[in-house]
């Protein structure tokens, strides 16, 4: 089954561990020996998170002699930056909204 890929790169950032990753790519490109120090899990187990943060669009790989430095790839997360504006409308009003009842509060409790 296909996804589209906004539902993909939802769920790759659905892990903290690959949003550890990209933290780390945010930084500058990374080998996979240098992305896997941090954590306490296997370099294969990095290399499926990594798998899955390239297929999602997040990172890309590159080749330099025998290595493939990963770097983030900020595309992608514009894509959800978008998405979410849409809704970031509807938290903003709703602010507004609080912040003009409690003020309307103050006011009644001066009174």
């Amino acid at each position: 089954m296909q996804t589209d890929p906004l539902s993909e790169t939802l769920s790759a950032l659905a892990d903290p561990t690959r949003r550890a990753i990209l933290e780390r790519l945010a930084r500058g490109p990374a080998t996979v020996n240098e992305i896997a120090e941090p954590f306490d899990i296997s370099l294969p187990a990095i290399s499926r998170h990594l798998k899955v943060l390239e297929s999602a669009g997040l990172i890309s790989r590159g080749r330099e002699a025998q290595w493939r430095p990963c770097q983030l790839e900020p595309q992608a997360l514009k894509h959800v930056d978008e998405w979410l504006s849409y809704y970031r409308r509807f938290w903003t009003g709703s602010f507004d909204k609080m912040d003009a009842y409690i003020a309307k509060l103050k006011k009644k409790d001066k009174k």
